[in-house]
């Protein structure tokens, strides 16, 4: 007697289970689209309000790719040696984040979508294409310096790791990720199912109609 195979409802439960427990959560394309750092801490209100700060004034509000990639450099800054260890010593680092990001007034629509994101950092959450870098530019500019290795464009910024020269194989930014989901989704929206008209037996199916005699 042959075992039977998996149900399509064990196969979609264990592919939840395998995704959790890799730290992933799923976009609306169904890509997973963030990893969760191991052993998230617990953050006051202040460091909320300045993760909320960062995002809100470094990125385009209307991005979660973007804002999601600034709070991961805040992070991996507050984790490196190099970069003051708290999250508001980082973002009111002199000369490091846009002026009066500590004090401007935060008056937008979207600012729900800013403090979600930044919750979520704060809880964890972290954009794999930004990987360990530390920097980031405004999305369009160009440097001389041969050390700039970018790993993602979001939310209107460009983000690069600083490495030996032989060690960039990344020296032009790539293309900007809601320019690619958006192509993404544009080419699955194009296909066209083909015509009965081309398939007649199939035709024929569809409306109802017997097939002629041979």
């Amino acid at each position: 007697m042959t075992a039977a195979g998996p149900t399509p409802l064990f196969v979609a439960g264990l592919a939840t289970t395998l995704l959790a427990l890799a730290g992933c959560t799923q976009g609306v394309d169904g890509i997973a689209t963030a990893s969760v750092a191991d052993n998230p801490l617990s953050y006051s209100q202040k460091e909320r309000e300045c993760m909320e700060r960062a995002m809100f004034f470094e990125s385009n509000r209307s991005s979660r790719d973007g804002l999601v990639a600034v709070g991961t450099v805040v992070m991996n800054r507050v984790a490196s040696d190099a970069f003051p260890d708290t999250v508001c010593g980082v973002v009111g680092q002199k000369g490091q984040f846009a002026p009066g990001v500590m004090t401007r007034p935060m008056k937008s629509k979207a600012l729900p979508d800013v403090q979600s994101a930044a919750a979520a950092v704060l809880k964890g959450e972290r954009h794999p294409g930004v990987r360990k870098s530390r920097f980031f530019h405004t999305a369009g500019l160009k440097f001389p310096y041969k050390n700039m290795h970018y790993v993602l464009v979001a939310g209107g910024n460009a983000f690069y790791e600083k490495r030996s020269r032989r060690l960039v194989t990344q020296p032009v930014a790539p293309p900007p990720i809601e320019k690619t989901a958006a192509a993404a989704t544009d080419t699955a929206l194009s296909y066209e199912a083909p015509s009965p008209k081309a398939d007649p037996i199939g035709a024929m199916i569809l409306e109802e109609k017997p097939a002629p005699a041979e």
